[in-house]
């Protein structure tokens, strides 16, 4: 923030250092090695007298001189010239905290030069053993180097204790010193042992090139157990975080770490097939392919370090964002963009937003990402995102996975940087919204005959809006099952709830009787639910058109599991299909009583939002197939499952076969989170910093601008209550889920509670935990004594009826009358207010009373008891209302 940085796109993300430090890094191995190589040859071509050997190490040396002295020195001033303009933050730390280190390490460095070149230009014309003792020189030279610069690279990696002291030492002699001195050392043996394969290949002479290959084999294979020792023990003092990265947190890392396992073993077993007596023709490209090996090996170790401080380019320090760890905060509150220096917009306005997007994206991102470049190309990464799942991911980066500095700035900074990324690097017009359709619907509301009938029949969708995903052939999540209620009332001055002698029928409009043709659930039930089943038939075997169960508990008539589907059979939207419901005499067959009711169901699941892809269905609803793909593969990569592959092979996945589900009554696997825990607690991190019910509307059908629009009862449309009421904000509701959970003993709960802090109470502790769908918010903890609450800015958050018994579709009052049947469903409570026609959520309401209020509400009691009420029956204040 404190520095100018070089702007590469196209090659930036640190690709300018990754090569031309790999390369170093290479080259400076074998200058350690290599030296010890030189000596230890010379000394056994004197101590077998063998000319040849002698001659090879001169003609080697030459190689080693030019190698090391040239292409080392013109990469290490590479380094610190690319550092220096790519990374200057970091670099000006180095300096500044261990200049002395640096001065000290450029003495060895010029002592290695000079040792070098008298060892190469006084062979054969000096006295063997002070040749060698200038040979000795230049190997103590060259690891003392190592030595000195091990300290401040490890210090990178593990800064120790000088994150605390700021001491010199602790900072140098950090935790993986030695370690990495050991490691780096028998790396470099190795590394000397592949480029005098090289050399050792072009000698002419078979038995001398065969006594020097098997010479060059051993410093090959000699060092390797030391290798992979030290390997673990550098491994297994680093800290919690670095050490996670590197086995696999950061998927990232695994390729490279993978990639190192294996080439140490293809290194292994090249270093045995060289001691084999071969043709000079097929030994010389087998000793080019290792010294390419070996350049792959030394990189993918490079690598893993360098990804093993992520978010961190200096760990527990500076991200590698140049941000100061701890300063984050202060950032975010003032703004990036009047916090750093070198900004030239300072201010975000609608004409310079996408410029200050591009400062942001210098600033905050191309540390570590380039634009079209080989390195962590922003482009694919940010693809399928629009504005708002970009500044979703923008947001939550950094949060649950590590390996990425969050961003730090103001949230319309966050607004800019998302804008940028979608319109200007993408050049993506922004989406159209979804239009919703006036009074489609068409409602015939049935007769009544409050003079002539003896009947009352109330029937509903026990949700006021089921929501079901239709991308079966990939997952699924909540897949058809519509659960349809009816009580049947016999009028009276005392009205009776029948339950005998009586058959109550369901049946779905003409027209919705084929969903089978709209989803592909029936062709893949078997992988989803564990079972085949006929088409059109739901996972409880009820049809579109049945008999209802009677529930002697509840008094009430049940079908669950009816497979509705907002798909009409000619593949028009319907997500209000009305059912028609009749009672009849058991044994005549005598029509008692009939109404109807709507089966609300919505596929409008937002997932596209932040996974890529459009809605399935005419622009409105839907998961579509490249939604859903992203979705297990985003799945596969976090968790190292095969989902996607699975899913392409004919199999896909219920998420509640691993998730538990009390919806489904689904066990899962008792050691993961629930699903609605592991959803929203893992979701809720990537839509922070947004008040209100803003998150809520990105992934359920509750926003005002939404398709089918869920949340169409009295609480919404006339009191303009919002989901936060009741559940609280998405920080609140994911909170309660994992406060569940975490007592539940799984840990991965307190893991996603870190970072979260609630906004109805104040703090974690005060969060009462709960079982999802069973421990909902409690009605009377509004409406006390059943009043209507004095004030309208009220909230059920918190206060949770321990259900399922208790729970308002679940309810019944004194009688045995269900809530639902006279108050309506969940979410669409009467009076309803629905865009695609205004009677649709109040059919009963009208056949009965011709009013749209709670069915006997406002002196309608005549509808059940045919005489007027002045006393309280169903519950305290009937009457009043």
């Amino acid at each position: 923030m404190s520095y100018p940085v070089w702007e590469l796109y196209w090659a930036g993300g640190g690709l300018l250092i990754a090569i031309i430090a790999i390369i170093h890094v290479f080259i400076a191995h074998f200058a350690i090695g290599g030296g010890l190589f030189l000596v230890l040859t010379e000394r056994k071509g004197l101590r077998e007298n063998n000319q040849g050997i002698l001659d090879y190490t001169r003609r080697h040396a030459k190689f080693f001189l030019i190698v090391t002295m040239v292409f080392g020195a013109l990469t290490g001033v590479g380094i610190w010239f690319t550092i220096s303009l790519v990374a200057p933050a970091a670099t000006s730390q180095l300096i500044h905290t261990f200049v002395f280190a640096w001065a000290i390490e450029w003495v060895f460095f010029l002592a290695e030069i000079v040792a070098i070149f008298v060892y190469f230009y006084t062979f054969g014309k000096m006295e063997p053993r002070r040749h060698m003792l200038i040979g000795w020189l230049y190997f103590f030279f060259a690891w003392m180097s190592l030595f000195m610069i091990n300290g401040i690279i490890g210090f990178m990696l593990t800064p120790g204790d000088w994150l605390t002291s700021r001491d010199f030492w602790d900072g140098f002699f950090n935790p993986s010193f030695w370690p990495a001195l050991a490691f780096r050392t028998f790396i470099a043996l190795i590394l000397a042992g592949l480029y005098g394969f090289v050399t050792a290949t072009w000698e002419k002479d078979p038995e001398l090139r065969e006594t020097l290959v098997r010479h060059c084999a051993k410093w090959l294979l000699v060092p390797f157990g030391f290798l992979l020792l030290s390997g673990w023990w550098y491994v297994s003092i680093l800290p919690e975080g670095p050490k996670a990265m590197i086995l696999g947190r950061n998927p990232e890392i695994v390729p490279y770490f993978q990639g190192f396992l294996w080439i140490s073993a293809l290194l292994f077993i090249g270093g045995l097939i060289m001691a084999v007596r071969m043709p000079a023709g097929i030994k010389r490209p087998m000793a080019l392919i290792l010294l390419a090996i070996g350049l792959f090996y030394m990189g993918s170790f490079e690598m893993i370090r360098e990804a093993g401080r992520r978010p961190y380019v200096i760990y527990g320090h500076m991200y590698s964002n140049a941000i100061i760890k701890g300063t984050e905060d202060a950032i975010t509150e003032a703004g990036y963009l009047q916090s750093a220096k070198w900004i030239q917009h300072r201010e975000i306005t609608e004409e310079n937003k996408l410029a200050a997007g591009r400062e942001l994206f210098r600033g905050q991102c191309s540390s570590c990402h380039s634009i079209d470049g080989p390195l962590n190309d922003i482009r694919p990464l940010t693809a399928k995102f629009g504005v708002f799942g970009m500044d979703a991911m923008i947001s939550g980066i950094g949060r649950v996975y590590e390996y990425m500095p969050r961003f730090a700035g103001t949230p319309q900074e966050r607004d800019a940087l998302a804008n940028f990324l979608v319109h200007a690097v993408h050049e993506r017009e922004a989406p159209q919204p979804v239009q919703r359709p006036e009074q489609t619907a068409e409602v015939t509301i049935p007769p009544f005959d409050p003079d002539q009938d003896e009947y009352v029949l109330l029937a509903w969708c026990n949700l006021g809006e089921k929501c079901i995903t239709d991308c079966d052939a990939h997952w699924s999540l909540l897949p058809p099952g519509s659960t349809l209620y009816a009580q049947l009332v016999r009028r009276d001055f005392q009205p009776e709830i029948v339950t005998e002698n009586v058959v109550i029928t369901y049946a779905a409009p003409p027209g919705s009787m084929d969903p089978a043709s709209q989803v592909e659930f029936w062709d893949y039930a078997d992988s989803l639910i564990g079972k085949d089943l006929p088409r059109n038939v739901g996972p409880t075997g009820m049809g579109l058109t049945g008999e209802m169960t009677l529930n002697p508990t509840f008094r009430t008539f049940m079908a669950g599991g009816i497979p509705v589907l907002p798909y009409a059979d000619d593949g028009s939207l319907n997500p209000y299909p009305i059912f028609t419901f009749e009672a009849r005499n058991a044994e005549t067959g005598e029509l008692l009583a009939m109404t109807q009711a709507i089966a609300p169901v919505s596929t409008e699941v937002g997932c596209h939002n932040c996974h890529g892809g459009t809605w399935r269905r005419d622009g409105a609803m839907g998961i579509a197939a490249d939604t859903a793909s992203d979705v297990l593969a985003v799945h596969d990569r976090r968790h190292g499952t095969t989902l996607l592959a699975n899913a392409e092979q004919g199999s896909p996945v219920l998420c509640q076969s691993c998730h538990p589900d009390p919806l489904l009554s689904a066990e899962g696997d008792p050691q993961r989170l629930n699903l609605p825990a592991a959803i929203h607690g893992f979701h809720v991190h990537y839509l922070l910093d947004r008040p209100g019910p803003e998150p809520c509307h990105a992934c359920h059908p509750t926003g005002p601008d939404s398709f089918t629009y869920c949340a169409r009862g009295v609480h919404a449309s006339e009191v303009g209550l919002t989901c936060t009421h009741c559940h609280g904000t998405l920080e609140d509701h994911a909170l309660t889920l994992l406060k569940g959970e975490k007592q539940a003993g799984k840990p991965q709960a307190e893991r996603l509670m870190r970072d979260l802090r609630p906004r109805v109470v104040s703090a974690v502790e005060d969060i009462n935990p709960r079982t999802p769908w069973n421990d909902q918010p409690d009605c009377l903890s509004c409406h006390v004594d059943y009043e209507r609450p004095a004030s309208r800015d009220v909230s059920a958050f918190n206060d949770w009826v321990r259900g399922p018994s208790g729970l308002y579709r679940l309810r019944t009052d004194e009688s045995g009358l269900m809530c639902q049947a006279c108050h309506g469903p969940t979410h669409a409570e009467y009076p309803a207010v629905n865009a695609f026609h205004p009677d649709l959520d109040a059919i009963q309401p009208l056949q009965y009373q011709g009013t749209k209020g709670v069915i006997g509400s406002r002196d309608n009691c005549a509808v059940c008891h045919i005489e007027e009420m002045y006393y309280d029956f169903h519950h305290p204040n009937t009457v009043k209302y």
